[in-house]
């Protein structure tokens, strides 16, 4: 039984690419093109855990709180962008006689090169997901002519069948487009989606040691003294 249906969907599939024509062959080229891309992402996303702030905290408040080779240690062999990207900073830092100036400056060089390798593939992605409804369109565009002037041909004996057929055969092209595009806009999102957590989280991580999150410490002798003041009420 599961034989049958396999052989089924395969000869489904083929009499798809015989009656789309190269339109189709080109569009499901492209969908093999995409997947490529999308498990290479999906790697990358698990492997260096991009989105995902997890122990980044960590590293900034032993920091801050003065244990910075404990710090650095937690980061200088990560595979992770954000953590990396700390390794540069804390060594940066941890060098006294660098300018502060001079050491945000080159983090920054070293955050628009991980940036830069975490929008790798996307791309083609995103032009894969523009052009694909345009091929379909071109597709099924091709196909009309050519029922049309099939129809032309026949004269006053045209069978409205032969019409119909060209018809949904010229719409098939439009409807493989869509069917490529549509499920890869929404992966390429996720990846956006993932990618700019990560940016995000790279600037905060930056900012924090830079600044020593002087702002956060300013609010907690704030909530300290109200404390003192209310016990001593």
């Amino acid at each position: 039984m599961t034989e049958y249906l396999f052989s089924a969907q395969i000869e489904s599939a083929l009499n798809i690419i015989n009656q789309g024509g190269p339109v189709v062959i080109i569009l499901l080229g492209l969908s093999v093109i995409a997947t490529t891309f999308i498990l290479i992402k999906l790697f990358q996303i698990v492997w260096f855990r991009i989105g995902s702030s997890a122990g980044v905290n960590k590293v900034i408040e032993l920091w801050l709180k003065g244990y910075t080779h404990e710090a650095y240690e937690l980061v200088k062999n990560s595979h992770n962008p954000t953590k990396n990207i700390l390794a540069h900073l804390m060594r940066g830092l941890l060098q006294r006689t660098t300018d502060k100036a001079v050491v945000r400056e080159d983090i920054e060089r070293i955050a628009l090169k991980e940036v830069g390798k975490l929008r790798s593939f996307m791309r083609p992605l995103e032009a894969i997901v523009q052009i694909a409804p345009l091929l379909g369109l071109f597709g099924t565009v091709i196909g009309m002519i050519e029922a049309f002037q099939t129809l032309q041909s026949a004269g006053s004996e045209a069978d409205p069948a032969v019409l119909a057929g060209g018809i949904w055969v010229a719409l098939l092209t439009t409807a493989v487009g869509l069917a490529v595009a549509i499920p890869l806009a929404f992966v390429v999102s996720w990846f956006d989606g993932r990618i700019e957590a990560e940016r995000l989280t790279m600037q905060e991580a930056i900012t924090s040691l830079l600044t020593g999150r002087v702002t956060d410490e300013a609010r907690i002798s704030e909530d300290a003294s109200q404390e003192t003041v209310r016990n001593a009420a």
